[in-house]
Order: structure tokens, then C-alpha cells, then sequence
């Protein structure tokens, strides 16, 4: 099949440390844990300065509405309840604790009971569990829907970013977990059929979900072309079912749940033991850093030690990203803390962290060739740069996942991701002004 049909492109895995068992970092002496680590509203702080914490303790109530609850990966001492700015500019609350280096476990982690769908829902909304691959989405939401409504269960285990491994290292140490994750979902949501998504260029990863799936009915490993963005969810629904997700629509519309395999293996572990989400396994790489490896670290980290904890660095870096480098966030500075859905920080030195300078648009259409979704982001820009609100909904700006294909080909280098970023919140204010307009005339 060809990068044209299968509208992606091909990329240097760097895939450096995929052989690296996961190695568990010290203590850090302070965790600086945020409020706000998914989709929806901020968690509201349940502990006070001063106040002992130990791991597993409820330290931020979910909010109403769209929220999750946080707990803590340490023991220790909170030391303040204080707001950080985050590299999105907003500003958000934070819980920063003092650890004792104890690690004394809180008397509420015990197994949840769960004979139920009922049960199961509200232990999934206990334990605290997002979308670990990056999306940060409050698990038992996307869980939630009735009965009937979905017939598959589309398990990402893509990881189609280079550098990052951590879901690859999931996939080989705790395959059984996530087996036990297909199955609780598949029991509780009596759902019947479930695929798992993987690579062709993760050989070991295949082998090892192919044996824990072995005996389960209704459950395959799909092996998916080595093609950027296979981990996007519209394009891994289509390649492993068929089925396309329309323009607003979720893969729920199209009878499917798409979750990431260390979310599942979370759930199955939280459902074994009790322990909610506290620690993530973080992908740290690049060319600045001195030892490359997978480590896992309490969440509220800071980068600088998981850096520290890599060796330091072996040059200055240049840029320095949470997440993948095509659609990885750049951190503003190393204070900032491992959230939830942290599964890299990718350090590079002065050859690969400099971006090219941009020439002008030579029109060759590489840009709409290799979209995932055929946009055209040369006509979109000349809709931007007009304040054209109309023409950017006619363009399907919104189908933009910003996964960065446009800008790889760009032969101008063109911050192509960055003005359809812009061009989606300008059609959201079009859009808004429309529906105003709209609703004054009634």
C-alpha cells in the first residue's frame, strides 16, 4: 500500500530506547503535582499546607462535570497549595509536597470491589485513570456509554512517534495486564470484539500480545503499516475496522472505543491492587541527553530530575519537549512536572533543536499529498489570512489533528500546524459569532 492511500508519512523511528527496561527513580525530595492533568475542569485541592500525605491518598477532588481526581505518588508533607504557569501560557494550581522517602502506602488502597458495570464505572472514576497516550481524557467518560452502543473495542498500541517507547515497553513487560484490561472492558461492557493496533516495526510488542491474547475469544493483534500518524484516532478506526469518523464526531458515533494499551494495563492494575494512578513509565531522549532509558517517576516529577536521573546532559539543549517531536509541547523551563499523560521528554541539542528558517510557499501541494485527511493547507491559509470564517468551515479546517505532516514535507519549511492551530480558533470565534447572530434573529 503507499503513502498516498494511506495519506501519512514515513519516519525515522528513533526508537532508541526501545530495549530499555524501565528503571525506577528515587524519591525526588519535592513533587509539584498540578490540579488540572486532563480534559475538563481542574481538580479541587483535599489537602492543605502542612498536612502529611502518603502514596495513594486522595490529595484533589474531582470536579463536577468533566474531571478526574489526582492522588499522590509520595509520601511526605505538602508544603504549599500554590498556582504554576504552564507552557500553554495558562495558569493552573498545583499540590507541592515534601517527600519523607518512605513511600508509606494510605490505608484507603485496597482493591475495589467490581461485579458490576455500575461497580466498574465508579472504580474506574476513583481510580483517577486518563488517556495515557497523551489526549488526557477522563477514562470512565468514554467508558460510560450504554450498552449496545459499541461492538469494538480498538486498542492503540501504535505508538507512532519517534523516540517515544513507553507504550512499546507496556506492551512487552506487562502484556498480561493489558489482556486483563481487554477483558474487563469487554465483561463490563459487554462488548464482544476487540482489536489491538500495533506496528509492523515492533516486532517484539506483537509477539508478546499475540501470547497474552492467545486463549481470549473475540480478541486479534492487527499488524498496521510503520506510517505516521497510525496512533491518530480516526486513522487507526479506519485502518483496523473500516469505518470513518465523520467530521464532530467521536469513534463512539461509529460503534467503537479507542483506548491506549497503558491505559488499560493501568485499570487492570488499579482493579488488582487498589493503587490509583500515581507513577508514569517517561520515555527520556534526544540528543542532549547523556543515557537515554524508560524511568518511572512519580507524577509532579520535575523534568530536571528525571533529566538528572538520565545522567544530565551531554550537551545544552536547545529545545526541550514533552512528548514526541511531532506533536510533542515545548517546555519552558525544567521545573515543569511529569503529568498523567507524560510518556516523553525528549531533550536536543543544537542540530536537531533548531528549526529551519521559512521561505515562501512554492504551492507544490506536498502539504495536501500526505495529510492524513487530504485538507489543503495552502487554501486554508489564504482563508486565514483573508479572515475568511466561511472558507475555513467549507476547507474542514476543525478535521486538522495538528499531528505535523504538513510542515515534515513542507520543502519550505513552513510553521504549516501552527497557522491551522490559529485557523481552527478563528472559525470557533466565526462559528460563535454565527450561532449569536443566528439566535438574535429568532
Amino acid at each position: 500500500m503507499s503513502i498516498f492511500h494511506l495519506r501519512g508519512v514515513h519516519l525515522k523511528h528513533c526508537k532508541n530506547t526501545a530495549n530499555s527496561i524501565p528503571e525506577r527513580m528515587p524519591v525526588p525530595e519535592t513533587v509539584v503535582i498540578p490540579m488540572s492533568m486532563h480534559i475538563g475542569a481542574p481538580a479541587i485541592p483535599a489537602v492543605r499546607a502542612g498536612e502529611a500525605v502518603k502514596v495513594g491518598q486522595l490529595i484533589g477532588e474531582a470536579a463536577q462535570g468533566l474531571s478526574s481526581p489526582i492522588y499522590s505518588g509520595v509520601s511526605g508533607t505538602v508544603k504549599a497549595i500554590e498556582e504554576m504557569v504552564v507552557s500553554s501560557g495558562a495558569t493552573i494550581r498545583t499540590v507541592v509536597i515534601e517527600t519523607d522517602g518512605l513511600q508509606t502506602v494510605a490505608e484507603t488502597v485496597a482493591p475495589p470491589t467490581v461485579t458490576s458495570r455500575e461497580e466498574f464505572l465508579e472504580a474506574i472514576r476513583k481510580s483517577g485513570i486518563v488517556g495515557l497516550g497523551g489526549a488526557g481524557f477522563p477514562t470512565p467518560v468514554k467508558l460510560g456509554a450504554e450498552v449496545g452502543r459499541v461492538d469494538t473495542i480498538v486498542v492503540n498500541g501504535a505508538e507512532c512517534e519517534p523516540y517515544i517507547t513507553s507504550d512499546t515497553r507496556t506492551m512487552i513487560d506487562k502484556s498480561a495486564s493489558v489482556a486483563d484490561g481487554i477483558a474487563l472492558l469487554m465483561r463490563f461492557l459487554q462488548v464482544e470484539r476487540a482489536i489491538i493496533g500495533i506496528e509492523k516495526n515492533k516486532p517484539a510488542c506483537i509477539r508478546a500480545m499475540k501470547e497474552a491474547i492467545a486463549s481470549m475469544n473475540g480478541v486479534e493483534v492487527r499488524v498496521l503499516p510503520s506510517v505516521y500518524p497510525q496512533g491518530g484516532e480516526k486513522v487507526l478506526v479506519y485502518h483496523t475496522t473500516g469505518r470513518v469518523i465523520a467530521e464532530g464526531k467521536l469513534p463512539l458515533d461509529s460503534g467503537v472505543i479507542v483506548i491506549n494499551c497503558t491505559t488499560l494495563a493501568c485499570i487492570a492494575e488499579y482493579i488488582r491492587t487498589g493503587m490509583p494512578l500515581v507513577e508514569k513509565c517517561v520515555t527520556v531522549d534526544g540528543s542532549a541527553v547523556a543515557n537515554p532509558k524508560n524511568v518511572i517517576a512519580p507524577i509532579g516529577t520535575r523534568v530536571t530530575d528525571l533529566i538528572e536521573f538520565c545522567g544530565g546532559f551531554s550537551e545544552m539543549p536547545r529545545k526541550i519537549l514533552s512528548g514526541g517531536p511531532m506533536m510533542g509541547v515545548a517546555l519552558t523551563d525544567l521545573s515543569m512536572p511529569v503529568l498523567k499523560q507524560t510518556n516523553a521528554i525528549l531533550a536536543f541539542g543544537r542540530r536537531e533543536g533548531t528549526p529551519p528558517a521559512e521561505t515562501p510557499c512554492i504551492q507544490c501541494g506536498r502539504c495536501t499529498e500526505f495529510c492524513p485527511f487530504g485538507l489543503s493547507p495552502a487554501e486554508i491559509a489564504k482563508a486565514y489570512r483573508q479572515k475568511d470564517g466561511e472558507a475555513l468551515e467549507k476547507l474542514k479546517v476543525n478535521l486538522c489533528m495538528e499531528c505535523g505532516c504538513c510542515s515534515y514535507v513542507c520543502p519550505a519549511k513552513r510553521n504549516i500546524v501552527q497557522q491551522n492551530k490559529l485557523a481552527k480558533g478563528m472559525l470557533k470565534t466565526h462559528q460563535a459569532a454565527k450561532s449569536k447572530e443566528n439566535g438574535g434573529g429568532r
